[in-house]
C-alpha cells in the first residue's frame, strides 16, 4: 500500500484523475450514441456522419491538445496569456458582427462557421481568462492591497463576461463570475474588498429579479432576450400574464408558459422515470418518442437522459466521475510549485464545477434553463476541446508540482 501511494506521488501524471477523464469519456460516447440514434433519420445516415463518431474525434483532437500542452511549462504558457486573452476578446467581438458571427436558427449569435466546423469563441475565452487572472494575481501578495489592482482584476472578469452576455449567452458569462472571485479569494484579495463585490452584485441580482417578476408592462425593464425572461419566470413559476390582463390574454399567458416549460418538465420525467437502475441503455422511452427534445438530449439535457436509462445509480456514477476530477484537481493545486500553478488549477476546478452545478442543476430544476454543456458528456466540439484543454494545463501543473 505504501509502494502504491509513492509510486503516485511520484508519478509525472496524476493516473486517477486520467481514469476518471478516460470514464467520463466513454460515458459521453455512449450516452451521445443513444440520445441520436433514437432519432430514425440519423440512424441512416453513414457512419462517419454519426455525431457519436464526432464525439470522438474531438475527444482525439482534445486529448491531443492537452498532451502539447503538457510538454510546455505553465510558466511560458503563462507568458502568452494576455496575447490569448486579448485575441479571444477580439474573436468574442467579431462574433456579434452579422456575417461572421452565427446563430443557427438558436437566436443567440455564439459562433463562427469555419466550414465543416464550428468555432464557439466563449468556451476559449474561458481559458483565456484563466490563465491572465493567474498570471495577474500571482504578483505578490502585498500589491493584491491596492484598490486599483483590485478593480484591474474586477475588469479583466467583466470585459469577456459583458461580451459573452451581449451574444446572449447567460451561462457561459455567469460562470466566469465563481471562476474569477475564486481565483481573487485564493491569490490573497482581501476580503473586505471580495465581501463589498458579493454586496453589491447581491443588490444587483435582487433589482433584476424584482424587475423580471414584477415590473408591470411598459415600466422600464431591463433588457433580454423574451426566451430568457421567459426561463426565469418558468423556474420561480410565475405567471407569464399581468395582474390586469383580460381573460383571453390570461389563457394565451398559461398557455405560452405550458409551452415554454416543456423541456424542464420533460427532463424531469426522464430523470424520474430511470428509478433506481434505469430502462437500460438505448430503451429511454423520453428519448425514443421524441418527448426529450432531439436537438437538446446529447448537448444540453444529456444528464437526463443517462438518469433514465442507468438510473439512480448511473447518476451517482457520474457524480462520483466527477468528484473524483475535481477532489484530485485541489490536490494538485495543492501541491503546485509556486502561486502561479495554484491559480490555474483552481480556475479549472472552479469552472469546471460550475459548468457541472449549472447543468445537472437545470436537468433537475435547481437553477434555470440555460445553454451550458455538462464537460465531456454533452456533444460539442468547442467544449470538449477546452474542457480537455483545462485538464491539460491542470495536469501541466502536476507535472511540475514541487518535490517532496
Amino acid at each position: 500500500m505504501t509502494d502504491l501511494f509513492t509510486r503516485e506521488r511520484e508519478s509525472k501524471l496524476d493516473p486517477l484523475q486520467l481514469a476518471a477523464l478516460a470514464a467520463l469519456m466513454f460515458i459521453g460516447t455512449m450516452f451521445v450514441c443513444s440520445a441520436t440514434m433514437a432519432n430514425a433519420a440519423a440512424a441512416l445516415l453513414p457512419w462517419y456522419d454519426q455525431i457519436w463518431v464526432r464525439q470522438i474525434i474531438w475527444y482525439a483532437l482534445g486529448i491531443g491538445a492537452g498532451v502539447g500542452l503538457c510538454l510546455v511549462d505553465y510558466h511560458t504558457l503563462a507568458r502568452w496569456s494576455f496575447v490569448a486573452y486579448w485575441a479571444t476578446i477580439l474573436f468574442l467581438l467579431a462574433v456579434l458582427v452579422p456575417h461572421i458571427g452565427s446563430t443557427h436558427g438558436w437566436g443567440a449569435r455564439r459562433w463562427i462557421d469555419l466550414g465543416p466546423f464550428q468555432f464557439q469563441p466563449s468556451e476559449f475565452a474561458k481559458l483565456a481568462f484563466i490563465l491572465a487572472a493567474a498570471n495577474f494575481l500571482s504578483r505578490p501578495v502585498d500589491e493584491l492591497q491596492q484598490r486599483g489592482i483590485f478593480w484591474q482584476s474586477i475588469g479583466l472578469m467583466l470585459l469577456p463576461f459583458a461580451l459573452i452576455l451581449k451574444e446572449p449567452d447567460l451561462g457561459s458569462a455567469l460562470v466566469l463570475l465563481p471562476t474569477g472571485v475564486v481565483m481573487m479569494f485564493v491569490a490573497g484579495t482581501p476580503v473586505k474588498y471580495l465581501l463589498r463585490l458579493a454586496a453589491i452584485v447581491g443588490i444587483l441580482g435582487a433589482l433584476f429579479l424584482a424587475d423580471v417578476m414584477f415590473a408591470p408592462p411598459g415600466w422600464w425593464q431591463v433588457k433580454m432576450q423574451d426566451y430568457q425572461r421567459q426561463r426565469l419566470l418558468v423556474y420561480f413559476g410565475a405567471n407569464f400574464a399581468s395582474a390586469n390582463a383580460s381573460p383571453e390574454e390570461k389563457a394565451d399567458a398559461r398557455h405560452l408558459q405550458f409551452e415554454k416549460s416543456y423541456q424542464v418538465r420533460q427532463a424531469l420525467i426522464s430523470v424520474g422515470s430511470g428509478g433506481l437502475l434505469g430502462k437500460g441503455w438505448r430503451k429511454g422511452d423520453q428519448t425514443a418518442l421524441g418527448f426529450l427534445p432531439p436537438g437538446a438530449a446529447h448537448n444540453d439535457f444529456i444528464f437526463s437522459v443517462i438518469a433514465e436509462e442507468e438510473g439512480f445509480a448511473g447518476s451517482l456514477v457520474v457524480l462520483a466521475l466527477y468528484a473524483v476530477v475535481l477532489f484530485t484537481g485541489l490536490r494538485i493545486a495543492g501541491q503546485a510549485r509556486d502561486r502561479l500553478g495554484k491559480l490555474v488549477a483552481v480556475g479549472v476546478v472552479t469552472l469546471l464545477f460550475s459548468h457541472v452545478f449549472i447543468n445537472i442543476g437545470m436537468n433537475i430544476r435547481i437553477v434555470p434553463v440555460t445553454g451550458i454543456p455538462l464537460p465531456l458528456l454533452s456533444y460539442g466540439g468547442s467544449s470538449v476541446l477546452c474542457s480537455l484543454i483545462a485538464l491539460g494545463l491542470m495536469q501541466n501543473v502536476h507535472i511540475h508540482r514541487r518535490g517532496y
